[in-house]
């Protein structure tokens, strides 16, 4: 296998899914928001550090939300592995497809995503206040870059730690397992183009 590889021809290999491995580059939140099912989720920017997560003995399929970043994927794996197929469209063409896709609800807000929404306000605030109040605020605005520009530099994010002991970002406690939920352990949705969807639980 190599190249791309439709989302009809994706679908007819379901039932011979242990012949390939299904790979979403996507990040942890896009991939509970909504994945093909059977696909494991290793993020693009892992997938050099977790090559021990894909399978040597058979071909892979490397799926995203439109075709993008599992091409980018498909050339960092390019000089040691030959046999990468990219799903075409990526998830998008999926759902278009009205195939189902295996979705977590209950998914929280990714914590880079988080870091950027509250940077992005502080920038924004920094902004306005210094040309409506004080020019000290823009300070405010130049302190969220360097912040920012030292997490990149060093991988460590004070605001990311800070966000991290949020209660939303704190673990859930579990209740336990009613008669009637015993055994079920996802969700399928099956989205069609018109936007309707359906959901039933798969034991």
């Amino acid at each position: 296998m190599n190249g791309t590889i439709s989302a009809d021809e994706l679908k007819q290999l379901a039932g011979r899914r242990g012949e390939a491995q299904w790979v979403d580059v996507r990040s942890a939140s896009e991939y509970a928001a909504g994945h093909v099912p059977g696909a494991i989720n290793i993020p693009m920017e892992q997938i050099e550090a977790r090559l021990g997560d894909l399978r040597p003995d058979g071909p892979i399929v490397l799926i995203c939300q439109s075709g993008v970043r599992a091409r980018l994927t498909a050339a960092l794996l390019e000089p040691r592995r030959t046999d990468v197929t990219v799903l075409d469209g990526g998830t998008s063409a999926w759902v278009s497809a009205g195939f189902p896709v295996v979705v977590n609800a209950a998914t929280r807000w990714a914590l880079e995503r988080q870091v950027r929404l509250v940077a992005g306000l502080l920038v924004v605030m920094g902004v306005v206040l210094a040309l409506t109040v004080n020019p000290h605020w823009l300070y405010l605005s130049g302190f969220v870059g360097l912040g920012l520009a030292f997490a990149g530099l060093t991988n460590i994010c004070a605001m990311a730690s800070l966000l991290c002991k949020m209660p939303w970002n704190r673990s859930r406690r579990l209740r336990p397992a009613t008669p009637s939920a015993q055994g079920q352990t996802c969700s399928l949705r099956n989205v069609s183009s018109a936007g309707g969807d359906s959901e039933t639980i798969v034991p």
